[in-house]
């Protein structure tokens, strides 16, 4: 019998010839988009900390203080050691910024989506969900045991059809993001709500990439279009630049997560410093400060936007919607050229990873460029310049 070791050097061996092995960067520094790389100064265009919060004193000031009154790590399930103040203000504050009665947060967005799906779907049940939903939507169908409907991207009829099919079970739910985090584009929401309503489905929308960042007052893409969802849920590490997630409802949705979200019950609560930066981000992100990072970021999508287009490179995969947030992606199909794309901006002292599956679907690699309001004019520039040498390169 083989050894682990000798199996597992084996797969890794068949990843790297795939052009699919990965590792983690070494990177050092407090900002996002001027980090240190293996002790050398980069530019990054791959952060998600879309309103760059995550070194904004605000927030180092409200952590350094809840650090203070309750202590660093929550040392438990808050259903064992109970909710902090810190917990307590922040679900307060989330349901307020959303408009909705209730928030429940979670260590990360991941178990948000987790603990949703799985406490309010089972096997009598059936979920249609978006063919590019999120790893955390697609695990949580599997482990609620649903019946997993997929339909095509964005495709409001398709899901409609598939609801439609759906008579004999007990719950029917639709899940979507708003804001796809590889694509870029957003969902086709009002169309979605319609087939969730004329079904009698419960409406789940992941709002993560669009909360901070677009909408009125940041408040994401449902809000923008009038839609008010059974479900939201968001997270704390992108935009708002902290960590964790969230899901706000009603408030016998929240009550029945802490009842049976395997998710938010059997693990460690979010640490109260990380709470109270997230505080300390909505309160900026709602306010006069959040307008005008909004509108800077805003500004920087529609530059380069311009720019990719004169230069030939297309933003957003084939069949994809229209642009509107800052993920902006320069498909390359190829894995192996993927990787020559971003090895070319490293050598030029810009940070931005080959995306390749199973992240995305084979034959749509790609750079994932995610803009900042932290990043300046000239920082554009340079990623517009060492872009133009990737367009000259042969397809």
């Amino acid at each position: 019998m083989q050894s682990l070791t000798t199996i597992l050097e084996a797969e890794l061996a068949a990843l790297a010839a795939a052009d699919r092995l990965r590792s983690c960067p070494e990177v050092a520094g407090a900002s996002r988009v001027h980090p240190s790389i293996a002790g050398q100064p980069r530019l990054s265009f791959c952060s998600n900390d879309y309103l760059g919060l995550a070194s904004h004193p605000s927030l180092i000031s409200a952590a350094t203080a809840a650090a203070h009154r309750d202590g660093v790590g929550a040392s438990a399930s808050r259903l064992i050691s109970g909710d902090l103040t810190a917990h307590r203000d922040l679900e307060a504050g989330l349901s307020a910024f959303v408009g909705l009665p209730a928030a429940l947060v979670f260590p990360t967005g991941f178990q948000a989506n987790l603990g949703v799906l799985t406490a309010l779907a089972g096997p009598q049940d059936l979920i249609v969900s978006d063919a590019l939903n999120h790893a955390s939507i697609i695990d949580g169908c599997r482990l609620s045991r649903a019946k997993v409907a997929v339909y095509p991207h964005a495709d409001a009829q398709a899901a409609a059809d598939l609801l439609a099919g759906g008579a004999g079970y007990r719950r029917r739910l639709l899940v979507t993001e708003s804001l796809f985090s590889m694509d870029g584009d957003a969902a086709p929401l009002g169309e979605l709500v319609r087939a969730a309503r004329g079904h009698d489905a419960i409406f789940i929308v992941d709002e993560a990439h669009a909360l901070g960042v677009l909408g009125p007052g940041g408040r994401g893409l449902c809000a923008a279009a009038g839609i008010v969802p059974d479900v939201l849920v968001g997270t704390l590490g992108k935009a708002l630049g902290a960590a964790g997630g969230f899901v706000s409802g009603d408030r016998a949705l929240r009550s029945i997560l802490v009842n049976r979200a395997r998710s938010f019950i059997y693990t460690t609560a979010l640490p109260p410093p990380i709470a109270a930066a997230a505080s300390a981000a909505l309160e900026l992100t709602a306010g006069p400060e959040g307008d005008r990072l909004r509108n800077r970021l805003a500004g920087h999508r529609r530059s380069l936007g311009e720019s990719l287009a004169k230069l030939g490179l297309a933003d957003r995969p084939a069949g994809a919607g229209a642009a509107v947030g800052p993920i902006v992606p320069v498909c390359l199909g190829s894995e192996s050229r993927a990787l020559a794309a971003s090895a070319m901006l490293a050598e030029r002292g810009i940070f931005v990873p080959a995306i390749r599956p199973p992240t995305v679907p084979v034959g749509s690699a790609r750079l994932r460029i995610t803009l900042s309001a932290a990043h300046h004019g000239e920082d554009l520039a340079a990623l517009v310049a060492a872009l133009s040498a990737l367009a000259r390169l042969a397809p």
